[in-house]
């Protein structure tokens, strides 16, 4: 009986030819060093790196807000002032009690957008200038966005 190609049998010991290699994919280049970093986020020159993670940069939005709020408190040296001068003066000692001492506290909240991807940050602030360097920051961030 004559063998057809379809019909021979198959030799257990061979070995099958290999698969063909998978096309190559394009690698993405690599996001470059950190320029600039504003809160816990770091920005290169094409990506922002966030804790939760990578978001382009090109076409993202950036929004800043302020949240300030003050506290009032009697300061340390006024207490003891009116504890050590309560043994000489009772009632003018008392007076150091009304000293009021303003601190300002407060956070500034940095919000990156782009597309369906988002990120906030949080960052503590005590001062005017800082705030004031958040803003720099972020204004000079959405320069780079823009290009």
């Amino acid at each position: 009986m004559p063998s057809t190609p379809d019909s021979s049998p198959r030799d257990p010991w061979a070995v099958p030819a290999p698969a063909p290699p998978p096309e190559a994919t394009p690698v993405p280049p690599a996001p470059g060093p950190v320029i600039i970093v504003v809160g816990d986020m770091g920005v290169t020159s094409t990506v922002v790196h966030t804790p939760a993670g990578d978001i382009p940069l090109a076409g993202s939005a950036w929004q800043v807000n302020d949240y300030w709020h003050t506290e009032q408190k009697i300061p340390t040296w006024a207490i003891v002032a009116a504890v050590a001068g309560f043994c000489v003066l009772t009632v003018f000692s008392l007076l150091f009690l009304l000293v009021k001492q303003t601190t300002y506290r407060g956070t500034v909240q940095v919000t990156v957008t782009n597309g369906t991807q988002q990120y906030v940050s949080r960052i503590p602030v005590a001062d005017q200038n800082q705030v004031t360097q958040i803003h720099q920051q972020v204004n000079y961030v959405r320069s780079l966005a823009a290009l």
